[in-house]
């Protein structure tokens, strides 16, 4: 009979659960799973992926098909460079253990196929994970979350020897996992505790009486603790945005910084204008110094300059987006930037040699100095209208 300390047996109702506790890059988790089917002879198997992960473990050149111009559009930069970032650490430690980032997830999804067996995908979507997350972080979380993003960017160390033992250990998996909740508690709740809820459901309202549920080892706990909960899986989709008192400031700021230049006017028309050039030349001196040291093409260095002080006054608009789209209009990605994004994105300077990667820099750098701008070039527009009064 087969045994591993990476299976879970667990029952709920009339059905037999083995939960088949993972890690994405380790080849014994593929022999796990492969075991565990030819003992266990399941129904149905689940599969912690969602329909997104799915196609892109069938098609790993789905990258191909990724519309970079509708990625700006729909404001999924900052997403797509999340899941670039992930992907390629997930990458760098399967290369470095001889594996395959999902292949236990792929065995278990063969296996379902050439049997005939009931195949559950049963992960919520990345992106509506990535949109609660965006959506409950306060202002400061954010920040110090995109610090993070960014300082790993930077970060270009081998994976030690110790490193990649640990990363086989389930325990320290879940120990991980619950780190990223002593620094971020929402980020926690949302990417591991609410996951736990879903996985937990759809493992549970699966058909067949024999269900093999392959989940990463950081989930087992959850689910099985989570096992005879009622669990409302549709309230786990929503997207909810947060309105804090953040919501209510970027727009209050344009009105605060408008009425103060045309009060200047009206008093000190020289003020004024000084007041204009400081909120032009602050905002479309630093987006386009963002583009810069992203790299960017001239025509996008001039957009961001050109734009930037005018959506810095709408909060729905953002000098990042114009300038990412002419980035892209001038230096569309060729096939190759999107075959090779896990590769150039294993060390800090294929973030700028891919194409792909150095029009996502382009947006997200154009909008952070630009929002240095709005800071450095409001205390100005203050000083000034303050001198009315002197």
């Amino acid at each position: 009979m087969f045994m591993s300390e990476n299976i879970v047996k667990l029952s709920y109702q009339d059905k037999q659960i083995w939960l088949v506790k993972t890690a994405h890059v380790s080849k014994n988790s593929i022999e796990d799973v492969r075991m565990s089917f030819e003992e266990f002879k399941p129904d149905t198997i689940c599969v912690e992926i969602d329909s997104q992960r799915y196609e892109r473990l069938k098609n790993p050149e789905k990258w191909r098909e990724t519309d970079i111009v509708k990625v700006i559009k729909d404001k999924q930069v900052f997403y797509l460079l999340v899941t670039v970032i992930l992907s390629s650490f997930q990458k760098r430690v399967a290369n470095s253990m001889n594996s395959t980032s999902g292949g236990e997830m792929m065995e278990g999804i063969k296996l379902a196929e050439d049997n005939n067996l009931e195949l559950v995908l049963a992960d919520r979507p990345v992106k509506t994970t990535f949109s609660r997350i965006w959506y409950k972080l306060t202002a400061k979380e954010k920040f110090n979350l995109l610090t993070g993003l960014i300082n790993s960017i930077f970060e270009d160390e081998d994976i030690s020897e110790e490193d990649l033992v640990n990363l086989k250990q389930a325990d320290v998996l879940q120990a991980a996992l619950l780190d990223i909740g002593k620094h971020f508690p929402t980020v926690k709740e949302v990417l591991v505790d609410e996951r736990d809820k879903y996985l937990c459901q759809k493992i549970k309202s699966a058909k067949g009486k024999k269900i093999l549920a392959i989940v990463g080892a950081a989930h087992a706990k959850g689910i099985e603790e989570n096992l005879n909960n009622q669990i409302d899986i549709n309230e786990l989709d929503k997207i909810e945005k947060r309105k804090g008192i953040t919501t209510y400031i970027k727009y209050l700021i344009p009105i605060i910084i408008l009425s103060l230049i045309i009060y200047t006017i009206i008093k000190n028309r020289d003020l004024g204008i000084k007041q204009i050039l400081s909120w032009a030349l602050w905002h479309g001196g630093l987006s386009a110094l963002g583009v810069i040291c992203a790299l960017g093409h001239p025509l996008s260095i001039l957009t961001a300059f050109i734009m930037a002080p005018l959506t810095s006054l709408n909060p729905l608009l953002a000098s990042g987006w114009f300038a990412g789209l002419m980035e892209a209009y001038i230096r569309k990605p060729k096939v190759k930037d999107f075959e090779n994004i896990a590769n150039d994105t294993s060390n800090i300077k294929g973030f700028w040699k891919n194409g792909v990667t150095r029009i996502l820099l382009v947006v997200i750098f154009a909008n952070l100095f630009s929002s240095l701008g709005t800071f450095i070039s409001g205390i100005d527009i203050v000083r000034r209208f303050i001198e009315i009064f002197n």
